[in-house]
């Protein structure tokens, strides 16, 4: 269904959010469109009742702080549909919706035989949003295996091509959240999955994972098993105890500042970069600065991974933002480090006065 006369069933006034973000705080969008194709989303944004307001492009709200109610146009990505368009001697090309969930395409494209993304297992969101935050987990990061996407120009409503070197991938960082944030909705991704498959099971987690399992030779499929094993251990499933999976980016230090904390923490766990630099474990950091399990309020750093912030009831934006200049005012003056917050914020996000 597409056209400026379906619009009415597409565009929803005064929607509640709290069900659309995994740390359900409570916000309202003065507009709500969930659109699943091109045609749908050109007919709400040609809709005068929504004509010169911002607008914010939903994902599945997995990787989102929300902080008040949003003056503006919500959409929700639901493009759909998963395929391989075609192979090469290297490797097998995927292309997945914007709107398909994330850890359901990683499974099927190992249940196909394409090993790649198993690592990746059981990361909240869809794939549009993947390139948007460039996800990443035990040892591999989506940009390795990232080929192009198309995107939505919500400023000249046209659909355009983005490659590798367009997206501008960091760590946790995208030209998408940079020059390109709220400008475009991402349709569909395309992976290059290659046909000479190697197995990444250098985490201690994983490998022990593997290990007690009686695996010495794992399958893409026996690798993602493993993650999942690993993840659930970890991590605290939103639908029982709402949060926005890792809260805080791995802080990244130069090589002196690690030395001197080195010499201070001789156990700390670090990973050196190509650059010389060194990334640092902020969970780490931040249960050695006392927030493993801590609350404040109705909010607080998850007891089994002091990374996740999560939400035991009746938090808002605010709670949420108090908590966050506590721990890293707590890291900072113990470490001198500074941690970065890793979801995204929609509206100011500011601590309690």
């Amino acid at each position: 269904m597409s056209g400026l006369g379906h619009t009415p069933d597409l565009l929803r006034p005064d929607v509640a959010l709290d069900g659309f973000n995994t740390l359900r705080l409570p916000a309202r969008a003065a507009w709500f469109a969930r659109v699943e194709d091109v045609d749908g989303l050109r007919a709400v944004l040609d809709d005068p009742r929504v004509a010169g307001l911002p607008r914010f492009v939903l994902g599945g709200g997995s990787n989102l702080v929300l902080n008040g109610d949003f003056p503006g146009l919500v959409l929700q990505v639901a493009f759909h549909g998963r395929s391989k368009i075609f192979e090469d001697e290297e490797a097998h090309y995927v292309k997945a919706g914007g709107g398909e969930n994330w850890h359901d395409f990683v499974r099927w494209t190992l249940e196909q035989g394409w090993g790649g993304l198993e690592n990746l297992s059981l990361v909240p969101g869809t794939v549009g949003a993947a390139p948007v935050q460039n996800i990443g987990a035990y040892g591999l990061e989506m940009a390795e295996f990232f080929y192009s996407l198309r995107a939505y120009d919500l400023e000249t409503g046209k659909t355009v091509g983005f490659d590798k070197a367009d997206c501008h991938f960091g760590y946790r960082d995208s030209f998408f959240k940079q020059g390109g944030a709220g400008r475009y909705l991402i349709a569909g991704v395309t992976f290059r999955l290659p046909k000479r498959w190697v197995p990444r099971t250098g985490y201690a987690d994983v490998a022990r994972a593997l290990a007690e399992a009686g695996i010495a030779q794992p399958t893409p499929l026996q690798i993602s098993d493993a993650v999942i094993q690993v993840r659930q251990a970890k991590l605290p499933d939103p639908a029982v105890l709402p949060n926005a999976g890792s809260f805080f980016k791995n802080p990244v230090v130069s090589a002196e500042h690690h030395a001197r904390l080195l010499a201070d923490y001789p156990a700390m766990p670090s990973y050196p970069q190509p650059d010389g630099q060194v990334k640092l474990a902020a969970g780490w950091l931040i249960e050695q600065a006392g927030w493993k399990g801590r609350v404040l309020g109705p909010v607080g750093c998850y007891a089994r991974q002091a990374l996740v912030v999560v939400n035991h009831g009746g938090a808002s934006g605010a709670h949420v933002a108090a908590l966050r200049a506590a721990v890293c005012a707590e890291v900072l003056n113990t470490f001198g480090v500074e941690l970065e917050q890793e979801p995204v914020t929609l509206g100011m996000l500011s601590p309690l006065s």
